[in-house]
Order: C-alpha cells, then structure tokens, then sequence
C-alpha cells in the first residue's frame, strides 16, 4: 500500500487565467476574507478568490469600502492565502493607497504581495490610473483592473448601486488598462451590451459582476451568494443558498436545547 500524499492540486496561475479567455473557459471568482472560508471555497474548486475590500462592509459593517485600510487588506489577505492550495489570490488595494502617486501605489503594492503571498493586487481606475498600472506592473506584480461602478468613488457617483452606461468611456478605460499592462479587468454594474463590447475589444480576460453573461469570468460577494444578508437583493445576485435563514434556525435550536437541558446530553459529554 502507498503512503503517498495526495497530489496537490495545480495552481491556477495568472498566465492560466489569460489562458482561459484564449481557450474560451469560463473564470469562477468568489470573494473570501478568511482563513476558513477561503479553505472551503478553494476545495469547492475555485479559479480565483478576491480578497475584496468589500470586507469593510460584509465583515465590518459599515456603509462604504472608504474606511479600509492597507493593513487590513494584509491581514485579511494572509489568511486568504495560507488557507488556499489551488486558487489565485487576488488583494483588493483600498482607497488611498494608490491615488497619491505611482510610487505610492508600487510601494503598497509591493507591501500586499510581499506580506501576503498573493498572486495580484486589484485597484479602480483606468485612463485616470493607466501610469499607476504601468509602474505596477513594469515591477512584475500582476494586477488587475476595476472598470464600471467603482465603489471607492461612491461619493463622486452618488451612490452604490447605479449602473453605468457611458460606454466611451468605458472602452477608453478597457483599453488604456490594457496598454498599461492589466492582465485583467473586472466590469461592475456594466450593461451587458457594453460589457460584451468590452469583452470583445480586449485581449485580456474580463470578470463581471452585474455586467451580463458574456464576461469571460464572473465574480459574486460570497456572503451574498450565501444568502447572509436576507435584506440585500440586488438583480444581478443570485442567492445559491439561505444561510441566514439556517445560521438562525441552527442557533434558536442551540439556545433552546441549552434552556431546556437537553443539551450536553451524555452522548456530548466525558465520563
């Protein structure tokens, strides 16, 4: 009998996600904030796993990802990592920590990778960001590009939630990142005509969320996915599971079980 360790799973690397739009395979993403999520969702077989600052609001509650910080996305980020075998790990750089100046954003950038051990950094931005783009990635660290709704800008926009249609704008985006050297864009809250335009123009594999389905990846809130939040439903979220709905059940049950006894019964217990 062979005591071999399983194999480990191959990584799926950033020339694999180029690969994919090339090879015309769809690109699964999932965001994740810790370690044992990111564990879980890495074995479901995940492509990639976005350690998004949305955590600022899905894990600390509050009403905007503005508040987050560099640290923050390191520690969150170093969970994300060390849990995960097979998936590419992609770090959200949060508000003003890329804005001042290219030489800022390579420094935090450069920090996020180091500390973390991820695969790429994600910021917002396209024209306005094309030579921030450029110096991350003339230092070899990937990163990723985030057209559309950008949440970092809500108090220019106005507002979360409103979906853009300039596509001007946004084609001059897609393809100033691109000439940067992103090797990737995500498209957020795109109408899916625009997104598919984007799709089609660009050489680099794009990832939707609220763009429509001809995105070559597509990328959901995993606590959103899950059904968490009961009160967020928003169109373009599809709810895989009602784990609120479980989460409370299983707790009631728990409390109850411990008010009446029943609860460690002996089968729970050491003698």
């Amino acid at each position: 009998m062979s005591n071999a360790s399983p194999a480990r799973p191959k990584k799926f690397t950033v020339p694999r996600f180029i690969a994919a739009k090339q090879k015309q395979q769809k690109i699964t993403m999932l965001t994740a904030y810790d370690y044992l999520s990111a564990k879980l969702l890495d074995e479901a077989g995940l492509d990639c796993l976005l350690v998004g600052d949305t955590l600022g609001m899905v894990v600390q509650g509050k009403s905007t990802t503005l508040p987050v910080t560099v640290d923050q996305m390191i520690y969150h980020g170093e969970m994300v990592v060390r849990a995960v075998q097979r998936a590419m790990v992609i770090v959200d750089m949060p508000f003003m920590s890329f804005h001042v100046s290219p030489a800022q954003a390579l420094e935090n950038a450069g920090r996020i990778l180091k500390e973390t051990g991820a695969d790429a950094v994600k910021l917002e931005g396209g024209v306005n960001q094309a030579k921030t783009i450029e110096a991350i990635a003339a230092a070899d660290i990937p990163v990723m590009a985030h057209l559309g709704l950008k949440p970092q800008s809500v108090r220019a926009l106005g507002g979360m939630g409103k979906i853009q249609r300039d596509e001007d704008q946004l084609i001059a985006d897609a393809l100033a990142a691109e000439r940067a050297g992103a090797f990737g864009i995500l498209l957020e809250m795109i109408t899916a005509p625009i997104a598919k335009h984007i799709t089609d123009t660009v050489t680099v594999p794009t990832i939707g969320i609220g763009s429509g389905a001809d995105c070559d990846g597509q990328v959901l809130v995993t606590p959103d996915m899950l059904g968490m939040n009961a009160e967020f439903h928003p169109r373009f979220l599809k709810k895989y599971a009602d784990l609120a709905s479980d989460i409370t059940t299983a707790v009631q049950s728990y409390a109850s079980e411990v008010r009446e006894g029943a609860f460690p019964d002996e089968s729970h217990s050491h003698t």
